[in-house]
């Protein structure tokens, strides 16, 4: 059974409810799923998975769309990695307040391609909290990684 790790970062408990959603789609298709906040898994624990998941929110209030601190040092750690037949995805949560809107869901799509992984599924990006058509979306971004599994 493929394993799918998704680490997420979660200030209002939108972006919690995102990668459940994402978690409970991946269940549904046969896939084993661990998920786990990101102050509370080491980088190179994300190895183990054939599927990486990273949802994120974007820090924007008094910024320019910055990652949120929590989340600084899993990031900074997949430099390091050789992601390389991985399947990954990033979805997350911002405010279209701001102009920067979901921009750490961008900078971890560049940062996980270029460790080597595949891009198994287009970001997802939600307006504060998840509605009927952003959970159809993070439901058909869970197929697609499953689908690039091949």
């Amino acid at each position: 059974m493929a394993l799918a790790k998704i680490v997420y970062a979660s200030m209002t408990g939108n972006t919690e409810e995102i990668a459940d959603i994402v978690a409970n789609k991946l269940q549904e298709l046969g896939i084993e799923v661990h998920t786990d906040e990101c102050t509370t898994i080491e980088t190179e624990e994300i190895l183990e998975a054939d599927i990486i998941v990273v949802a994120t929110y974007t820090y924007s209030y008094g910024g320019d769309g910055e990652l949120p601190d929590e989340i600084v040092d899993f990031y900074t750690d997949l430099a390091d990695l050789d992601l390389s037949g991985k399947i990954y995805g990033v979805c997350g949560s911002g405010d279209t307040f701001y102009d920067d809107f979901c921009s750490a869901v961008d900078d971890f799509d560049i940062m996980l391609g270029s460790r080597g992984a595949q891009k198994g599924a287009e970001n997802v990006k939600v307006d504060l909290a998840a509605e009927d058509d952003d959970i159809e979306n993070l439901e058909k971004f869970a197929s697609d990684l499953v689908a690039s599994l091949g």
